[in-house]
């Protein structure tokens, strides 16, 4: 009994001490932290959803109170209010930076781009890429299994069953970049956000030439080049067989979009130009009969 009672006070006592230690080993070691981390952590949103390039809204916090320029930082999800107000408190700058949505660059429906195969493995873009093209003759485009739909933390993502293509809801898309992140293909892609979610843009990401597109997908971008030549603005470029719209000097004249020959040039919240009738071939006008010396036109024998 005694051997018991003195293990047991031996081991109180050892505790206390332990403890006494690790008491002046934090108060020696302590990192004194600014007030302010938790201030400017509170005004984020708290998605925590990594937009922002840290792992969360500490980060992000942390990063806004310690450094003098935040020109490059931004959070996707709160927007410019919300750094207008983080910076207003710490007296710095707020980044000036356009309002952003996820868009969905790939317009193989299932009609437009049928199926040549079956995959038969996981139901996840990222294996199926690791492993073969895809489903499809096309191996650009969407795989369809949904990533970028797990990948979203605002449930801004659903899979149309119809086309087998991603849609995205503007109106709950924060531009955090989770579904930029967990698409393999890179068929999407954080463009500018327009008033009433007006967009023009090439639902293509094929590099493949017109002839070769035209077999895997009939939506595909052939790069014809005939976009170009109508844009007034300079915004479309044609680069490796593919045309881009620039969203940042594109100024939704739509004229392009009438000029696709594949329809590959998508138009959203606005209705197309309409088209002009195109003129009827001029008639052939016979040349007048030649006159002789006389003056006099020549009679058929």
């Amino acid at each position: 009994m005694e051997v018991l009672l003195y293990t047991i006070l031996t081991l109180c006592v050892l505790g206390v001490l332990a403890a006494i230690v690790l008491y002046f080993v934090a108060r020696k070691f302590r990192v004194e932290e600014d007030p302010r981390i938790d201030v400017v952590e509170k005004m984020l949103p708290g998605a925590n959803c990594g937009g922002c390039g840290f792992a969360g809204c500490r980060g992000m916090a942390d990063a806004l109170v310690k450094r003098e320029d935040i020109s490059e930082l931004f959070c996707p999800v709160g927007g410019a209010e919300v750094m207008k107000q983080c910076a207003a408190y710490l007296g710095k700058t707020a980044p000036e930076k356009e309002a952003q949505t996820a868009t969905v660059r790939c317009g193989g429906t299932c009609a437009k781009r049928p199926r040549t195969n079956r995959f038969d493995g996981a139901r996840s873009c990222a294996v199926a890429a690791s492993l073969y093209v895809g489903e499809t003759g096309c191996a650009y485009g969407c795989l369809g299994f949904g990533d970028c739909v797990s990948a979203c933390a605002f449930g801004a993502l659903s899979m149309d069953p119809e086309t087998g293509l991603p849609v995205v809801d503007a109106d709950k898309c924060t531009a955090c970049g989770a579904c930029v992140k967990a698409c393999p293909k890179g068929i999407i892609e954080l463009r500018k956000r327009w008033p009433k979610h007006r967009a023009v843009y090439v639902s293509c990401v094929s590099k493949d030439k017109g002839a070769v597109v035209m077999k895997a997908c009939k939506a595909g971008c052939i790069g014809c080049g005939k976009c170009v030549k109508v844009c007034a603005f300079d915004a479309i470029k044609v680069e490796n067989n593919l045309a881009y719209i620039d969203p940042l000097k594109c100024k939704l004249c739509r004229k392009c979009v009438n000029e696709c020959p594949t329809g590959a040039i998508r138009l959203v919240g606005m209705e197309p130009l309409p088209r002009e009738p195109k003129a009827a071939p001029a008639a052939a006008v016979k040349p007048a009969p030649a006159k002789s010396a006389d003056g006099e036109s020549p009679k058929s024998e």
